[in-house]
């Protein structure tokens, strides 16, 4: 892997683990042709800069570690308010950031504003202002590109240092997934793009259409484009100092396709909309129910594809429309339920609480008890373990076991503050683990007999055993169940912690449960 440039999204532990992780996040193609004077824009050349970022990822099997510092390199576009917007993924997990305008040899140092992850987009404030007294910020097209449109892709990619322009057209436009749980709106073009075009401007004309930041793999000329209209939406919600994140449905609709399906609901065929087959939840107060029809969503009708329509000639997803619609985090809908039509506010969140949690720039708590470390187990674990850390082999086993690390993969928390505890890593050597089996990437299902809702419910129920032994239990058929003596791993864990070159028995954020009084 070439860590000069940036192109991965998750951390990981290998080469392997970041391919695997991010095999959506950065962009990479082949050279483009090149352009005539007049085909460029005056505006985009003094404001688009070249992002440089030096990034420590997570360790996912050593979490009181952290993976060596990457240098990695991106682009960026100066835009108002004296900043400079860029992707995500080059400012996550940053210790050092900064920027270099085109045809200069000054680098100006940078500190991230805002992050936001899931859509995949951030703003980098300089320490020196100065440097927007010559670079102004880029005009923002305020309305969507039309399909085949001429579009210049702007950016630093390999294979120079100078600033780079490649053309293309818009392919499509789709609402789609971002990074889980983040669906928006994005363009599709066939510009050629390559490593480190990731946060520079696609333009239309004089003004920017959005920004460059991922390409479909195994694929020629096919990068993807944050349109300007998400762009907004970022700045809007940042604008209080706080990202709260993009209003988004969670239940699952299907398609009024079928001839038998309407039959079934006793429809007239003159209803159109999508089906709900499963709600977000299930409580009696939650406005949606199974088999409900939705027909509009905030006064837009809903075709038999769960689509709508924009403009001419556009039709995307119906879920689009709610960062549009929704209004003090209820949208309103539509709906036909037993042949009568009904008007509903359905309850809408930025988050979806989940059973194993994404990192999203955070560094995993942990906490060491003897030879062993437990840590929640994280969303990008699992690409960790089947790429060439474990291998396929071992996931495969995890299911047939029935591990809830592929069987809960991606549900949400059961009752809240929910998440599975693994044991992240393998055994610290000691006489303690004599004839045990490292139970390395296994969920802790009981201390004692203790359920175990958490890690930090698993270090109180440590903390406050008085019993003679500790012993752990799996959620997994035919795994051991681990039996010790407290007394002996209360002792051994200091000299585990010096031997192993450990500075700490855990994160700050579990030392202080720790080390907080017993509840009587």
């Amino acid at each position: 892997m070439d860590t000069k440039t940036a192109w991965v999204r998750w951390p990981g532990r290998s080469t392997g683990v970041l391919g695997s992780v991010v095999l959506l996040s950065f962009i990479f193609a082949i050279a483009g042709p090149v352009l005539s004077a007049e085909s460029k824009s005056p505006f985009a050349e003094g404001s688009v800069v070249k992002v440089f970022a030096t990034i420590r990822y997570p360790d996912l099997f050593k979490p009181w570690t952290k993976q060596a510092p990457q240098e990695i390199v991106g682009s960026g576009v100066v835009i108002e308010g004296k900043r400079i917007l860029s992707n995500a993924h080059l400012a996550l997990y940053a210790s050092q950031v900064q920027v270099q305008a085109n045809e200069s040899g000054d680098k100006f140092s940078a500190k991230v504003e805002a992050l936001a992850p899931g859509i995949d987009l951030a703003v980098l404030k300089l320490d020196d202002e100065t440097f927007f007294n010559t670079h102004p910020p880029l005009p923002r097209a305020n309305t969507l590109p039309a399909i085949k449109d001429s579009v210049l892709a702007y950016g630093y990619p390999e294979g120079g240092t100078s600033l780079s322009i490649t053309r293309g057209i818009v392919s499509r436009i789709e609402f789609t997934v971002y990074n889980f749980p983040v669906w928006g709106l994005i363009i599709q073009i066939d510009a050629a793009v390559n490593p480190g075009n990731s946060g520079g401007p696609v333009m239309a004309g004089d003004k920017m259409i959005g920004l460059a930041f991922r390409v479909l793999s195994n694929s020629e000329n096919v990068a993807y484009v944050i349109p300007t209209e998400e762009i907004e939406l970022f700045l809007r919600d940042m604008a209080d100092g706080h990202y709260e994140g993009k209003p988004a449905m969670f239940d699952h609709t299907q398609t009024l396709e079928n001839p038998a399906l309407r039959a079934y609901l006793k429809l007239d065929k003159t209803i159109a909309g999508t089906v709900v087959h499963q709600p977000h939840r299930s409580d009696p107060a939650y406005p949606l129910k199974e088999w409900d029809l939705i027909t509009k969503i905030g006064g837009t009708p809903v075709d038999n594809q769960g689509r709508v329509t924009l403009g001419n000639n556009l039709r995307v997803h119906f879920k689009y429309l709610v960062q549009k619609v929704t209004k003090n985090g209820k949208l309103p809908l539509s709906v036909v339920r037993g042949g009568k039509e009904l008007q509903i506010e359905l309850p809408v969140s930025s988050t979806k609480p989940m059973a194993m949690p994404l990192y999203d720039g955070t560094y995993p708590s942990y906490f060491v008890y003897g030879p062993m470390v437990f840590t929640t187990a994280y969303r990008e674990l699992m690409a960790g373990l089947a790429a060439d850390t474990y291998g396929a082999s071992w996931m495969l086993r995890l299911a047939a076991a029935g591990s809830p690390l592929s069987t809960r993969f991606g549900d949400e928390q059961a009752v809240p503050g929910e998440n599975l505890v693994i044991v992240s890593s393998p055994f610290f050597p000691t006489k303690l683990v004599t004839g045990y089996d490292n139970p390395v990437a296994q969920v802790v299902k009981t201390v004692n007999g203790h359920q175990v809702k958490n890690l930090a419910a698993l270090i109180e129920i440590l903390r406050d055993c008085r019993d003679e032994f500790i012993a752990i239990e799996f959620d997994l058929r035919g795994a051991e169940t681990l039996v010790f003596s407290r007394t002996e791993l209360l002792a051994a864990t200091d000299e585990i912690l010096t031997d192993n070159g450990l500075r700490s028995q855990g994160s700050a954020d579990m030392l202080a449960i720790w080390d907080a009084k017993t509840v009587k």
